[in-house]
């Protein structure tokens, strides 16, 4: 008995000698949602050399530093599959998105991805300081200009070699796969075999397609299924970005485009979709102009329309455009964001702009008028022409991610879309917790392990021992978006921390001065 005793003391003793593990950072008293969909526990998270190495009970463990976390949501960070980040080498901390707890952003998107290829990302890699990761797809529309100019024709035998060995080249280089931009120029001119022929070298090499469509707006159920062609016939996953359905003609159309999705899965089709939570969609002005009059240079579209038989064409073809597909009816449904020429014009409709001419608001005269601003050098614009029934009806579809397909935007500057500033915290806070169109676990889960499955980043997208530490904590009951279409320079409330490979890039909703984010390549992930 006396033995017994005599070795338990010591015991007691020995543990009590014992050197407490220790972590870089603990994250305490959180609630955790882990990325699956699952409901949140409470647990610690310790964290050391960037990785999540413990989950569970640090009541005892020493730190660097301690994140009490009591009352607030733990998530693994937001990956936008989405982004417009081509401004990045200007705005590395990228603020307007890191806010939003974002931790990852894909690049590249709508055929737009940057060339040389693998030159940009060792730049990029090598010279900045990045607040979030960064990915890319390598983009159609940039190959096709650089061997083919902006015409209207199909490729060469040889000119779609050169075109398949570029993307060849993006891939080796670190790309994820493809993106198309087939309502836009030069992609707009290509024909669905040559898409396949690029797509398929994506494909074989891992890597994902994802279309902006040609079509949103009455062309929008043939270009669902062209891009399921695509990916049947490339054998490559797919993503419809972006979708919508856009213009009143089309309203209640995601009932059909849904459909054809489950369709594809159901044949087997690796098919997903991702979309912002807004029912405006922002582009170039020039998405209203017929593409065959914009082939060519400015100097073409000109002699256009100054011909007369050619500029009656031009107008009805915008006409019909602002009457059905963008324009949604009604010129006070287009907002200029960026208008490099007239400052003074960001913010307001072509409404105003007509008015402010001396002339009637009509199509005929808001027509006219878009001419004349595209050939001053056009404008960034907002269109409002999408119901809110086919925002919430795709965002519940269980393979639909959210995404901002917002540009990163320095505060003050220009009129952006309130997406760039509010994406994520949007659809948290109005979307799950006002609306309750889904529940903050889904909510979590396609912003998080869904797109970091669909870009097979295998170590990110999880609050999971042995995962990158890209993580957000947010308050479930304040966070919000504050950004509108009248004054979007605002960012969102709730959004307490973010963390990117371990640094804390966001502390009690203001950003630091640490920056953790790294460039990451499609070598690493995809062929493993």
């Amino acid at each position: 008995m006396r033995l017994t005793v005599i070795t338990s003391l010591l015991l007691l003793i020995i543990s009590g000698c014992a050197p407490k593990q220790r972590y870089d950072l603990i994250i305490e008293h959180g609630w955790v949602l882990d990325g699956t969909g699952s409901p949140s526990v409470q647990s610690d998270l310790g964290i050391t050399a960037g990785r999540i190495v413990k989950l569970g009970n640090l009541t005892d463990a020493e730190a660097d530093k301690r994140i009490d976390a009591t009352g607030l949501m733990v998530t693994p960070g937001f990956i936008d599959l989405h982004a417009h980040i081509e401004p990045i080498m200007r705005m590395p901390d990228a603020e307007s998105h890191v806010r939003q707890g974002v931790t990852t952003a894909l690049g590249g998107p709508d055929g737009g991805g940057p060339w040389p290829f693998g030159r940009y990302l060792d730049s990029l890699s090598n010279n900045f300081k990045l607040g979030m990761n960064v990915a890319y797809l390598t983009g159609h529309n940039t190959i096709r200009r650089k061997v083919m100019g902006n015409e209207n024709r199909k490729p060469s035998a040889a000119e779609l070699d050169t075109m398949k060995a570029m993307v060849r080249q993006a891939m080796n280089e670190g790309a994820f796969g493809l993106s198309t931009g087939l309502k836009y120029l030069p992609g707009t001119f290509s024909e669905t075999p040559e898409v396949i022929a690029l797509a398929s070298v994506a494909g074989s090499m891992g890597g994902i397609y994802t279309s902006h469509l040609r079509e949103e707006g009455l062309g929008l159920l043939a270009g669902v299924r062209e891009a399921i062609l695509i990916g049947r016939e490339a054998r490559i996953p797919i993503v419809l970005t972006h979708h919508k359905a856009m213009g009143k003609p089309m309203w209640g159309a995601s009932k059909i485009t849904t459909a054809l999705v489950d369709s594809a899965r159901a044949a087997g089709l690796d098919i997903m979709m991702d979309q912002y939570p807004y029912t405006a969609s922002h582009t170039g002005l020039s998405v209203l102009i017929p593409s065959w009059a914009l082939e060519g240079t400015p100097e073409d579209f000109k002699k256009r329309v100054s011909n007369k038989s050619e500029r009656t064409r031009i107008m009805e073809g915008i006409k019909f455009n602002l009457l059905n597909d963008r324009g949604g009816g009604d010129l006070k449904n287009i907002q200029f964001s960026t208008v490099a020429w007239d400052t003074t014009l960001q913010g307001k409709t072509l409404y105003d702009y007509v008015v402010l001419q001396g002339k009637q608001p009509s199509l005929e005269n808001g027509a006219a008028a878009t001419i004349e601003m595209q050939l001053k050098g056009s404008a960034g614009c907002i269109f409002h022409a999408m119901s809110e029934e086919d925002v919430i009806r795709i965002m519940q579809h269980p393979f639909t991610m959210h995404a901002s397909d917002g540009g990163l935007s320095k505060f003050g500057e220009d009129h952006p879309h309130p997406r760039a500033y509010g994406t994520f915290p949007r659809i948290l806070g109005h979307y799950a917790r006002e609306l309750k169109v889904l529940s903050l676990e889904e909510a979590i889960r396609k912003m998080t392990s869904l797109p970091a499955s669909r870009l097979k980043l295998n170590d990110r997208g999880l609050i999971k021992e042995g995962y990158i530490a890209d993580i957000t904590i947010f308050d479930a009951e304040k966070v919000m978006d504050k950004s509108t279409f009248e004054k979007p320079h605002q960012y969102p409330v709730g959004i307490e921390y973010v963390i990117v490979n371990g640094v804390i890039t966001v502390e009690k909703e203001a950003m630091t001065a640490n920056r953790g984010g790294k460039v990451l390549r499609g070598t690493d992930y995809l062929r493993k």
